[in-house]
């Protein structure tokens, strides 16, 4: 099974990485409940396969990206889950962003049947992982890392191990944190640069250049700029999920988390506008109906 991977879950994320994957000869098996996934996973060279226990069966090594924890928790440890279906010795790299809590409790479940779990959260988007551009921050044990780290290394341009299980969902959380915060303030610099009268393109072009540049610039600064919020790279839903997961460590750590509060209250604003399937860079859209509701009101002409 050395050229083999199953994965679970094959939406933005997975589609990317397994994807890579298949581009540099791994062998893959996949799992979406979404048929139409499936059948572009196999278009893409994978062998779509028709259940969790399927997949399991299938590879030693196993790549989830899935919405949630929970969804996680249940593939893992369900009827019919990798728990019951997988032999000893399997591995499991998760890509969900998770709430660390429930890694833990994964992995020592699993740990019971004798299949490693490794928390493996990811850093970048999914067009960034098309572009092996992404960060893997691996919590768990380092021999079950080493036996995964051909699988990883392919699909990434980095692999940190950063602790024991849970370690890699909580680094997410925080790296998190602070990208939502990024594009929250370069939303927020654009439509003050919009509402002076700067061209944005040259703006976000001197913010490259200067000392308050971001990886968010490169991301999502041009869609900003055109209002582009469609074919999403990421979805506002899914970081309100994120925030919300932070905002859980933030209280558990005793740990204030301002920023994260108010990039909350943004992306439910977005929420609110119908923009919960928007990329992320939909946030401006919050920042410009703010500013046009705040617009002084012109005189009527007179009569």
């Amino acid at each position: 099974m050395n050229g083999r991977v199953g994965a679970v879950g094959l939406g933005l994320l997975g589609s990317a990485l397994t994807g890579t994957l298949l581009e540099r000869g791994f062998d893959v098996y996949g799992f979406d409940l979404d048929p139409q996934r499936r059948t572009e996973f196999e278009q893409r060279g994978g062998r779509a396969v028709d259940s969790v226990a399927a997949v399991a069966e299938s590879a030693d090594r196993l790549l989830l990206a899935l919405p949630t924890s929970e969804i996680s928790r249940t593939v893992c440890l369900g009827q019919d889950g990798i728990a019951t279906a997988a032999q000893a010795g399997t591995v499991v790299m998760d890509a969900t962003t998770a709430r660390p809590s429930d890694s833990v409790a994964i992995s020592r479940a699993l740990a019971e049947h004798g299949v490693d779990y490794l928390d493996t959260a990811i850093s970048g988007s999914s067009a960034m992982a098309w572009q092996r551009d992404i960060v893997v921050m691996a919590g768990g044990s380092s021999d079950a890392l080493e036996r995964v780290r051909p699988v990883l290394e392919t699909a990434a341009r980095s692999v940190r191990h950063v602790g024991g299980p849970g370690a890699g969902a909580r680094t997410k959380l925080i790296v998190n944190l602070m990208l939502g915060a990024h594009r929250v303030v370069l939303a927020e610099a654009l439509v003050l640069g919009e509402q002076a009268g700067v061209d944005l393109d040259v703006l976000l072009e001197t913010l490259k250049d200067s000392a308050a540049y971001s990886k968010a610039m490169d991301g999502w600064g041009a869609r900003m700029v055109t209002g582009d919020h469609d074919n999403p790279m990421s979805r506002i839903r899914q970081h309100a999920k994120d925030v919300r997961l932070i905002l859980e460590e933030g209280q558990a750590a005793g740990s204030p988390l301002w920023m994260a509060s108010t990039v909350a209250q943004v992306l439910a604003v977005a929420q609110a506008q119908g923009l919960g399937d928007a990329d992320n860079s939909g946030v401006i859209a919050v920042f410009r109906a703010l500013a046009a509701a705040t617009q002084p009101q012109q005189e009527p002409p007179p009569a």
